[in-house]
């Protein structure tokens, strides 16, 4: 297969766009918030990593189930909020008249249930409307991603697949977070993982998140050595660091660049893209690098 190059972060980006306090109507920090609210700074970002390059754009839902948006007493427009997502998605598309991939992106939420935040089969009705919410919408793909607990990811994968069993089938890609001490939040290596996720019909698996690409590289040597399908690299631009009070991330878009092009080179990467701090400068320094490379 080729290689698929997302976008970059949703997050830190926002927090730079000028968005008008009044828009969120007292539901700072729900970025999803912005899909109904104030579309158009989501559909802005979304072209803007179009424009560096994205052929797949992740859709604004990463926090859009129905459990981690009633902290803002929005979960009863659960299916409104992730439908607008991917129109969101389309319509950037549209405005620079190029066809890309809507990937319906299902983060973990705040609750894990390895420690004893939410009853697994609470969270697993979460992950399945919310899937069925994004399928009817018209993704393209599905990505449980920022993946912590190694329960959170398999009740995730089998809701997942039982909500295609009443909707549309679409490829099912797995993104786990390990930290920098080289295991998930609550203790899975890599091994680990990819020996638990190897029977179940996912398209990828892969890394994103809490760091950045240096430290993901033992384990994309793993996977290189030991998973057979494609895999998945979002980093973070770089470890976080703390600045003025204020987290910052130290990799340059040239630096982030020359290294997703080694790895992609080296691992057989099938999915590249940035997660927290990577701009669209990141994203169109990797597109051009892996372009230069022949791999484009």
């Amino acid at each position: 297969m080729g290689i698929l190059v997302f976008d970059g972060a949703t997050g830190s980006n926002l927090q730079n766009a000028d968005i008008p306090a009044s828009v969120w109507q007292g539901r700072e920090g729900c970025n999803e918030w912005l899909n109904l609210a104030f579309p158009q700074a989501i559909i802005d970002l979304h072209a803007s990593f179009i424009d560096a390059g994205s052929q797949a754009l992740e859709t604004n839902t990463f926090g859009a189930n129905r459990i981690t948006l009633a902290e803002y007493g929005l979960e009863d427009r659960m299916e409104e909020i992730n439908a607008a997502a991917v129109a969101n998605a389309r319509k950037a598309a549209a405005s620079r008249g190029r066809s890309v991939a809507v990937v319906g992106s299902m983060g973990p939420g705040t609750k894990l249930p390895s420690l004893g935040h939410i009853d697994p089969d609470v969270l697993a009705e979460a992950v399945s409307r919310q899937a069925l919410a994004l399928i009817g919408a018209g993704v393209d793909m599905l990505i449980l991603e920022t993946c912590q607990d190694m329960l959170q990811v398999k009740r995730g994968v089998v809701a997942v697949l039982q909500a295609m069993g009443r909707g549309r089938k679409v490829p099912l890609m797995v993104s786990l977070t390990l930290e920098s001490s080289g295991v998930m939040l609550v203790g899975s290596d890599i091994s680990a993982a990819a020996a638990i996720l190897d029977p179940f019909p996912i398209a990828s698996l892969g890394l994103n998140c809490a760091t950045g690409p240096a430290e993901m590289e033992s384990h994309l040597r793993y996977l290189h050595e030991n998973w057979d399908r494609p895999i998945s690299c979002m980093p973070n631009q770089g470890l976080p660091e703390i600045a003025d009070g204020k987290t910052v991330y130290p990799l340059s878009p040239e630096e982030f660049a020359e290294k997703m092009l080694r790895f992609t080179e080296t691992y057989r990467l099938g999915y590249v893209g940035g997660c927290c701090g990577t701009s669209p400068a990141h994203i169109k320094a990797m597109t051009d690098a892996l372009r230069a490379g022949g791999l484009l």
